[in-house]
């Protein structure tokens, strides 16, 4: 049996033991065979000291081959490498873990601001609809109507008498007030209907001023009397913007206010009643 001292220096002596009359009863031959076997006394112990040799039993008894401090050194080697090795593993799989979790949040941020996009491309939409365009144009036109003195109500069509009446009608309104004046002359069926489309008018843009003079009270030609009436001119800030004769030549003889506020809204002397209503 090894000793203490043997296993702490890592010696691997096998001891084997046979009884004498077993080696008696075998060959003699065998005294020739490899090993260093050797009879003792009568009835004494033959003990083999060869490493590889088996026992006459059959068994072998295997002395540890990890006890040394080399064996010790190995095993403490290797429980490093598989600590490392499973710290390494860990690491990989918090990694990948991490990187799962980062991928699915990336994609619900994604999704968040994909979300966001569409509601406020919907809010885009629904306000760039020509609904709330009309509307904006209404609110706006009606600021920019009270920014520049258009409160002041007239509502009808006034009547001019004398020039000194169509000087002080041009000369001392507000300049932020548009004056449309017909000429016209007494008997002329376009001049009567144009003078009912100017009331129908004047009522639906109570903010413009409407007036109406007769042609031999303006001064008018009598050649101009013949050939450019109906007419109307229209004045702003004291200053002509506005000169239509002979408005059948646009409107034909038989013409309604519908008309004329068309005629009027194309050649941009009022806006549109719809965008400030």
């Amino acid at each position: 049996m090894a000793t203490l001292e043997d296993k702490l220096l890592g010696e691997k002596l096998q001891y084997y033991c046979s009884s004498s009359e077993e080696e008696d009863n075998g060959d003699d031959g065998d005294d020739d065979g490899a090993g260093s076997s050797r009879k003792g006394g009568g009835g004494g112990l033959t003990i083999n000291t060869d490493r590889n040799a088996a026992p006459a039993g059959g068994f072998i008894s295997q002395g540890s081959t990890n006890t040394g401090p080399k064996g010790v050194v190995k095993d403490w080697q290797r429980y490093k490498q598989l600590e490392t090795e499973k710290r390494e593993e860990t690491e990989r799989q918090r990694m990948e873990l991490a990187k799962k979790l980062s991928m699915n949040a990336t994609t619900s941020a994604e999704d968040e601001e994909r979300k966001r996009q569409e509601e406020l491309d919907a809010e885009f939409a629904e306000l760039m609809s020509e609904d709330f365009l009309q509307q904006y144009q209404k609110q706006r036109m009606a600021e920019m109507l009270r920014q520049t003195g258009h409160n002041q109500q007239f509502g009808k069509v006034e009547q001019l008498s004398t020039h000194e009446e169509f000087l002080s009608c041009v000369e001392k309104e507000s300049k932020h007030t548009t004056i449309i004046i017909h000429i016209y002359e007494r008997g002329q069926s376009a001049c009567s209907t144009l003078n009912n489309c100017l009331d129908t008018l004047a009522s639906e843009y109570p903010s413009i001023k409407f007036a109406k003079i007769c042609s031999s009270v303006a001064g008018m030609s009598r050649d101009f009397r013949t050939k450019g009436l109906p007419a109307l001119l229209v004045y702003k800030a004291q200053a002509l913007i506005g000169n239509f004769v002979r408005l059948t030549d646009d409107l034909s003889d038989d013409f309604y206010a519908s008309d004329v506020e068309s005629f009027l809204i194309e050649n941009g002397i009022i806006v549109d009643k719809a965008l400030y209503n």
